[in-house]
Order: structure tokens, then sequence, then C-alpha cells
């Protein structure tokens, strides 16, 4: 191989090496940010489920079956709220999220309330009715924060704008399963099955009405916190598979390298030897 065929051999390996510094670095902050963010959603998760088998118990009461919450209306729309990253790079997380979503509302009449950079900017471009763009939340959203981004979708459903609510989101299992998950948040769906029955006072209409919104913020804030676990740990291994693709495709350059040199080498001494012999001669 030439000189130049080893000085492009030279700057691929660097380049490769400057990238592999970067997706190591990159893997190592997730890492550093996954406990925190995991711990969190396993200590929410519980509470969502007690919080939801009471409020499938209070739902099972035909008392409640004239409360708002469970009102239909007519009009055609859905609201999706759906939940992706404000950043890249953390492997087929986001889109999970999108093909969900477009498999559920092609075809449909849909707004959405859109959470993250990535999906604003995805479904912008596509054309869908975004009623509220949210990006700017970090690592650890607060509940408060949960709470204005589902506001608008109560308001709406409330209004008689949309028909249906939906959340879709990545549901966090552990670091090598994650899963994207749909629920219906409005209207709220009477379980099927027997419930345990409960005693609720005043009354179960005037508890319900009461405590379910302060339930579907509970479930807004669940999903939230699932999906940032979701995404960190996505990252988390898209880095680390990122850069031990990188240590492979380093040796084979290296390989490639060493070998064009030996053979460069090698050629220059066939030429000298070459030329002191035709001397002699």
């Amino acid at each position: 191989m030439a000189g130049g065929g080893l000085l492009d051999l030279k700057r691929r390996i660097k380049s490769i090496a400057n990238t592999q510094k970067i997706t190591r670095a990159m893997g190592l902050v997730a890492t550093a940010k996954f406990k925190k963010v995991r711990d969190r959603a396993e200590k929410t998760n519980p509470y969502f489920e007690k919080f939801q088998e009471s409020m499938n118990a209070m739902a099972s009461s035909p008392d409640v079956l004239s409360s708002k919450f469970f009102a239909r209306n007519n009009s055609d729309t859905d609201l999706y709220i759906v939940i992706s990253s404000n950043t890249g790079l953390c492997g087929s997380y986001n889109t999970n999220v999108f093909n969900e979503v477009l498999t559920k509302t092609t075809g449909q009449s849909v707004k959405l309330i859109t959470v993250g950079e990535k999906a604003n900017s995805f479904f912008t471009r596509r054309g869908y009715d975004i009623i509220s763009p949210v990006v700017d939340f970090g690592d650890s959203p607060s509940f408060r924060e949960a709470v204005d981004i589902l506001r608008p979708a109560i308001d709406a459903y409330l209004a008689g704008s949309v028909k249906n609510v939906y959340l879709i989101y990545t549901k966090f299992y552990n670091p090598v399963k994650m899963k994207v998950e749909q629920l219906q948040v409005l209207p709220f769906v009477q379980p099927s099955g027997k419930q345990e029955e409960r005693l609720f006072e005043p009354s179960p209409m005037e508890v319900f009405d009461y405590v379910l919104p302060k339930y579907l913020n509970t479930m807004m804030y669940c999903a939230f916190v699932n999906s940032i676990a979701s995404e960190i740990s996505a990252r988390m291994n898209a880095m680390d598979n990122a850069t031990k693709n990188a240590s492979e495709i380093l040796d084979a350059l290296k390989l490639a390298f060493n070998r064009a040199r030996q053979g460069s080498i090698t050629q220059e001494i066939t030429e000298i030897v070459g030329g002191a012999e035709a001397l002699k001669d």
C-alpha cells in the first residue's frame, strides 16, 4: 500500500479512537445517573399500583358511574400524551415510542401533547396537531411538572374537545428490559371482575371526583420517571455497545495498518537490495 493509504488508515484510527473516548464518557455519565433514576422508578411503581387498586375498587361502585370522568362526548378526536427524550444517542428508545404512536394514530383524528424535544420535532415534521410541547425537564422531574403536563389533557377532555386521552410511555422493568406501553387516562374505565369491597365516606361519588385527578397526576408522574429510567438505561447500553464496536473496528484497522506498513517496508527493502545488486553488475 502506498504512503497515502497508510496516512488514511492513521486518520481513521485516530478518528475512531476519539469517538470511542466520547462514547465511553457518555456511558460513564449514564451509568452514574442510572442508579438514582432506577431507584425512583422502583419506588414509584408500587405506590401507583396500590393507588390503582383503590381507584378500581371505588370505580366498581355503581354510585360513581355518573361522574364527569366517566362521561362520553361526541368528539371524534383523541388526545395522546407521548413521552420521549430531549436528546438522542439512546438506541431504539425514541424509535419504539414513535412507531407505537404512528401505529395507533395513522388515519385517525388526533391531537398530541409531546414530552421531549425528539417527539416534538418528529411529529411537527409530520404535521401532527401538537397542543402542548414540553421540552424543559431534566433527569429528576418533579411531581408538579407531571401535573402541569397533564392539565391541558384533562381540560380538553372536560371541555368535550377530545373523546379519549391516552398516555404512551416506556415502562422500565430492568436494565435490559423496557417496553412501550399505552394507558387510557380518560374516560376512566370501569374495571372488570369483582373488586374488594371498601367503605368510602362521605360517599363514593364525592371521594371519586376528589381523588381521581390526584390518581391521574400520579399515573403521569409514574410514567414520566419510568420513561426517564428507560431512556438512561437505553443510553447506557447504546454507549456500551458503541464503545465495544469501536474497539473491534480499531483492532481491524490496526491490523490492516500493520500489514500495510510491513508490506511497504518489505517493498522498500526489496528495492534497495535490487538496486545494490544492479550496481554490482
